[in-house]
């Protein structure tokens, strides 16, 4: 994932996570950048953490904190990082990017006992005004590229994630959505978060009897 699109992303997701993310947790991130997101859950929460991205460069600050960072493609599949290694694996801003998406998410769910997943949602209102009225490639705060200069190459919406959680047998167990520049659990009409968000931001796991099924 591109370092400019995690810069304009990150920083309330980021907040978030922190709150998602319990103390002591071992976490993998990937796509993780320039290691800012483990470098705080490691400060605050006490995770011993490891980090992967597809651009080396970005792992230098990773480096310098004493993370432990890879480089590589998540496209390529994930088979270095053995089955429920980690409590979390942290999947933000990345899944839209990437070629072989629901590879990824198998390895996520493989890898972790919870998966953390935040991506842009492409059927919020300002979108889908954009394409109707303005006959081009839609733009909005959460997605404010050019088509010819996007790194979005998989366009889903909220209710396209609901979809495939159901058909997949996974649960989501928390759920959180950025509307209006502020983060809310949920809404009464299940359907309004697909309207509304700009981001989608969800705790996903194949097990527990405790885990919530999707709105």
């Amino acid at each position: 994932m591109t370092s400019q699109y995690v810069d304009r992303l990150s920083r309330t997701d980021r907040d978030m996570i922190l709150t998602l993310v319990p103390e002591g947790a071992r976490v993998l991130d990937l796509g993780c950048g320039d290691c800012s997101l483990l470098n705080q859950l490691v400060r605050e929460k006490q995770i011993r953490g490891t980090g992967l991205d597809i651009d080396g460069m970005q792992l230098f600050n990773g480096l310098a904190s004493g993370l432990n960072v890879y480089q590589g493609n998540l496209d390529d599949g994930l088979s270095d990082f053995p089955d429920q290694s980690y409590d979390y694996v942290i999947l933000n801003q990345t899944l839209q990017v990437v070629k072989h998406p629901m590879l990824v998410l198998e390895e996520v769910l493989r890898i972790g006992r919870y998966g953390i997943l935040g991506f842009p949602n492409f059927a919020q209102w300002q979108l889908r005004r954009g394409l109707f009225f303005g006959g081009r490639a839609p733009k909005s705060p959460a997605l404010p590229f050019e088509w010819y200069d996007t790194p979005n190459i998989r366009v889903l919406s909220i209710q396209d994630f609901f979809d495939y959680c159901r058909r997949e047998k996974i649960a989501i167990v928390h759920q959180r959505y950025l509307m209006g520049g502020r983060w809310v659990k949920r809404l009464y009409w299940k359907r309004a978060v697909n309207l509304l968000a700009h981001i989608g931001l969800f705790v996903i796991t194949r097990s527990g009897s405790d885990a919530s099924t999707a709105p």
